[in-house]
């Protein structure tokens, strides 16, 4: 994700009012202070100690933080939104909407849907990805937090390649991720409550769903060139490209090779340790921590990689509020204290994602910044209170 593809000025919500910031603890160069912070034309325009010159707005921040927004890498929480229960639909621009709200009073200012594009039709095949990239491209401008494609690319979609392309080039898709969950659905269709769960999302009934496994199992031999051609895809544009759910440390070694220097989901700790010993960031996902453990037996702890070093970045994956809570569920387990914490959803994905633009309070940078009441002492509550996006209001509470 590029520079090229930050968000336009908002025809729905305006232009960015001048506003100051007042009364709050500051998370500025790395700790907390007490600041004023001046904001102009959608940039962070001061970071004073007093108010100086009036404003034309004010926001009072006693008693609250102000943190750099959050940066949400990885969410598919969006796909409950287009399909509630299985197999029905709602409008696509309705879903965006109803899942932007969501992100923004949950403290997300910048968002990638992690949109699934399939060999297998429905919820994520070819119809949908088409669908919710055309509404986006319509919605730009329109929404809350500045939103794109993280496109989670079933590497056995092979027709699928024509499709991103253009997207892929022109910043629609900010992320690309290889996904293979080929032997996962084969697995997944061995039981029986399990495999009941795909004729709701693809539309097709069990042995209709076989057979298609069948014949994408058998164009196997055009894997790699459908791999490498979507990398040199993402290459040319200068989209940041993540391997997804790996194994091996051969798996990862080969994704590197093709230039995906973020290793998302990692299935082992050596892998994440790996990742971590070539300079590359680790992504987890925020449910895994506020659960104590992932979803799925056997996969690391998201906490105890943080804990390590070993993971970098954290994402809302399937649920949007994860982000802002699993980190202060790390600092009130003393894994990390709240202002190297906080690097997990802001400054590390905008490193990440080469958006040098946003991530930290700093003069110059977005306005993409949270007031946030912490709760209670030793009792950490954290309640987003106001969320700007480049210095609109994308969502007020109290305040």
């Amino acid at each position: 994700m590029t520079a090229r593809t930050a968000a336009t000025a908002s025809p729905t919500f305006g232009p960015a009012p001048a506003l100051t910031i007042v009364g709050a603890r500051v998370l500025v160069g790395g700790r907390f202070e007490d600041a004023v912070v001046r904001i102009e034309a959608g940039r962070i325009a001061e970071i004073a100690g007093s108010e100086g010159r009036n404003a034309d707005g004010r926001l009072d921040g006693r008693g609250r933080l102000l943190l750099p927004g959050i940066i949400d890498l990885h969410g598919d929480a969006f796909e409950r939104s287009l399909m509630p229960r299985p197999g029905v639909r709602f409008p696509t621009a309705l879903a965006l909407d109803e899942a932007d709200r969501l992100m923004a009073a949950f403290g997300i200012t910048t968002a990638l849907h992690g949109v699934t594009y399939s060999w297998e039709p429905g919820l994520r095949g070819r119809d949908t990805f088409l669908a919710l990239a055309e509404t986006l491209r319509a919605l730009r401008g329109r929404l809350r937090c500045d939103t794109h494609l993280h496109l989670r690319f079933e590497v056995h979609n092979h027709d699928g390649l024509e499709e991103v392309a253009p997207l892929i080039a022109d910043g629609t898709i900010g992320v690309v991720a290889f996904n293979d969950h080929l032997a996962d659905i084969e697995e997944d269709l061995a039981n029986p409550e399990k495999a009941s769960r795909y004729p709701g999302r693809t539309g097709l009934t069990i042995e209709a769903f076989r057979g298609l496994m069948r014949r994408v199992g058998g164009r196997a031999a055009e894997l790699e060139a459908t791999v490498a051609a979507l990398a040199g895809m993402a290459a040319t544009a200068g989209v940041p490209m993540l391997s997804h759910d790996d194994a091996a440390l051969e798996t990862r070694a080969r994704y590197r090779m093709l230039g995906a220097r973020i290793a998302e989901f990692p299935l082992t700790r050596e892998v994440a340790a790996d990742a971590r010993a070539q300079g590359e960031h680790v992504v987890m996902g925020g449910p895994n921590v506020l659960r104590g453990g992932s979803h799925k037996a056997g996969n690391p702890s998201a906490a105890e990689l943080v804990g390590a070093g070993l993971c970098s970045i954290l994402t809302s994956d399937y649920y949007y509020p994860a982000p802002l809570h699993a980190v202060f569920r790390l600092v009130g387990e003393g894994v990390l204290p709240l202002e190297r914490a906080w690097d997990l959803v802001a400054a590390n994905p905008a490193a990440a994602l080469g958006l040098a633009d946003r991530g930290r309070i700093e003069v110059g940078r977005r306005a993409d910044v949270l007031l946030v009441d912490p709760g209670p002492d030793g009792v950490p509550r954290p309640d987003v209170v106001a969320n700007l996006v480049e210095g609109r209001r994308a969502f007020v509470s109290t305040v």
